[in-house]
């Protein structure tokens, strides 16, 4: 390619940069970021078939300027952590929808898949859950208490406990990403498969709405943000193999740093989950209506902050940045 054919073909982008930079517009991070990427892509590019040509000392300046802006008066401290949490990461998550539906279509499929198999071989149950689990429950069931499970250990431990092990999960559910995306499957297969078992096994017994009134109280948020921290295993995955219109490395590292937010964003909902089931589930007594409005509740925070809230800051966003360029 000819310089000047280079110039043409994005001079309409290099112009619109250039806009954002002399209206002083303030643009979130990760677009910001974004941008920058787009920038530098371009330079490398200029320096290594145009190394005389005029088009690099322009690009060097506009790159400078990103860079300033990008890396200029970062937020610390509590402001900095609820602007992440309410404004920049909402925003970056809207392109990352279609990753998290893969992630629950993924994981529903596998959840049938694990009742279908406990419907049809009884003993996948054990295979699953493990001989002890089940000879417990068997023994609660017979006692007439089949959730005790829940209120054997110290509630203080239990919160503890359950909560670094959920976050482990989701850590292992993001690395795994690396692996093209299918070690993530992997995951989300062996905890759907596990899930799906696990209820047909109290529907065999009876008691699918005692189980389900009980365990989806903390369950919700918990399979939820699981399922959350399998999408940020796609997004790494989704960088590796589909660079577009970035190098591999950088679309690599645009995926790397996209779903570590991803995954930083669920620490709070693993918390949240690990008090429900360390001090709220053990309440096996508690009314219907208020395990249905705690489920209820739970299941309408998830979908309002990565659903709806995205999906509202991003129409926001897309008229401000109407409104600034036009």
């Amino acid at each position: 390619m000819r310089e000047s054919l280079f110039i043409k073909k994005n001079q309409t982008k290099w112009s619109t940069f250039e806009q954002h930079l002399s209206k002083n517009a303030t643009l979130p991070p990760s677009q910001l970021s974004d941008l920058y990427l787009e920038i530098s892509d371009d330079l490398n590019y200029a320096r290594t078939f145009f190394p005389e040509g005029k088009v690099i000392s322009y690009l060097n300046h506009l790159a400078s300027q990103y860079h300033r802006e990008v890396y200029h008066d970062k937020k610390l401290g509590v402001k900095g952590v609820i602007d992440f949490y309410f404004k920049d990461f909402p925003l970056m998550f809207y392109r990352y929808l279609p990753q998290l539906g893969i992630s629950v279509l993924v994981f529903g499929i596998f959840v049938a898949m694990g009742a279908y198999s406990a419907s049809t071989e009884i003993s996948f149950v054990r295979s699953i859950l493990g001989d002890a689990y089940v000879n417990q429950t068997m023994s609660n069931i017979e006692s007439g208490d089949p959730m005790a499970v829940y209120k054997k250990m110290n509630q203080l431990d239990m919160f503890l406990g359950i909560t670094v092990n959920n976050i482990r999960v989701a850590v292992v559910a993001f690395v795994a990403g690396v692996f093209l995306g299918v070690g993530t499957l992997l995951v989300l297969m062996y905890n759907g498969v596990m899930l799906g078992s696990f209820q047909y096994f109290f529907h065999a017994q009876g008691l699918l709405w005692e189980s389900a009134r009980t365990i989806w109280i903390h369950g919700t948020i918990e399979i939820s943000v699981i399922v959350i921290a399998g999408c940020a295993g796609l997004v790494l995955g989704n960088g590796i193999l589909f660079p577009g219109t970035y190098s591999r490395l950088h679309s690599f590292q645009r995926g790397m740093r996209d779903g570590l937010k991803i995954l930083l964003s669920t620490v709070p909902f693993f918390i949240l989950a690990g008090f429900l089931e360390g001090f709220v589930t053990r309440m096996t007594q508690m009314p219907d209506f208020l395990s249905i409005l705690i489920i209820a509740s739970s299941l309408a925070l998830i979908l309002y902050y990565y659903v709806y809230l995205p999906i509202k800051m991003y129409k926001k966003s897309n008229l401000w940045s109407s409104t600034i360029l036009n």
